[in-house]
């Protein structure tokens, strides 16, 4: 371990999780998924129950580094010493999903220009592109209520997600979750990609809506064009040896 901070009070497993989730807000921010000091990835420490990471609020996600991350309970209490508040806004969201969520070990939100475009259209994604037909049937959706600060709308948040772990949330952006890291990570680079897709293809004319028979064959081979490792792994180590060839200070 790198930092004093490591040393004395961190196993191993949370300083790896810390340099994982580190390593994958400069990624967003290398894709351009950064919003000023907002938005959020959270990721579960491993074997300590309700405990999460989250940025510290007021650093841009260029700024995350491995020891600056705050650790904190689904309570929102600090379990570090971190000088850096939490977003509430973020909090509430998050830990409402890590609590009753034991497969959200990774949780990503952010307020992408297509994410967001999609999300305040009618019909939302349509399956209208390989990218969004990998989407198609497994997207939730939950209605704009204004920032998300107050406890009582996680009741309906979860309802609305149910048993899906990606989420449109109208007027706002887009929500993905993952059994991993880079599982949530590819969730989300498909999702914004299609979003993105779906805006340039608006602009030139009626887009082709690709047959539910279609679909169905669609997500059923995807797995035959991945890459071994894992949902995302190879994905997501790419986009760090990116990052790496620029900045290493996220390690620290």
């Amino acid at each position: 371990m790198a930092t004093a901070l490591a040393t004395k009070v961190m196993t191993e497993a949370e300083w790896e999780a810390r340099q994982q989730l580190a390593a994958c807000y400069r990624v967003f921010d290398m894709l351009g998924w950064s919003e000023m000091i907002y938005n959020h990835i959270t990721l579960k420490v491993p074997g300590e129950e309700g405990a999460f990471l989250i940025n510290p609020f007021g650093l841009h996600f260029s700024e995350v580094k491995a020891s600056n991350l705050v650790k904190i309970d689904i309570d929102g209490n600090k379990l570090d010493d971190s000088p850096y508040p939490v977003n509430r806004a973020g909090f509430v969201q998050h830990a409402l999903f890590h609590r009753h969520l034991p497969d959200a070990h990774c949780i990503a939100h952010t307020h992408t220009t297509a994410g967001m475009a999609v999300a305040s259209v009618e019909g939302g994604l349509r399956p209208t592109n390989f990218y969004a037909c990998n989407f198609a049937g497994q997207i939730a959706y939950h209605d704009f209520e204004g920032v998300t600060v107050r406890d009582e709308e996680g009741e309906r948040l979860l309802a609305h997600l149910g048993d899906k772990r990606v989420m449109l949330l109208r007027n706002h952006g887009i929500l993905v979750m993952g059994r991993t890291l880079p599982e949530a990570f590819i969730k989300h680079w498909s999702l914004q990609r299609a979003c993105e897709i779906q805006i340039a293809t608006a602009s030139m004319g009626e887009p082709l809506v690709v047959p539910d028979e279609v679909i169905a064959v669609h997500q059923r081979d995807l797995h035959m064009a991945q890459v071994p490792g894992g949902p995302g792994a190879a994905d997501f180590a790419a986009m760090v040896r990116l990052v790496d060839r620029t900045d290493k200070s996220w390690r620290e």
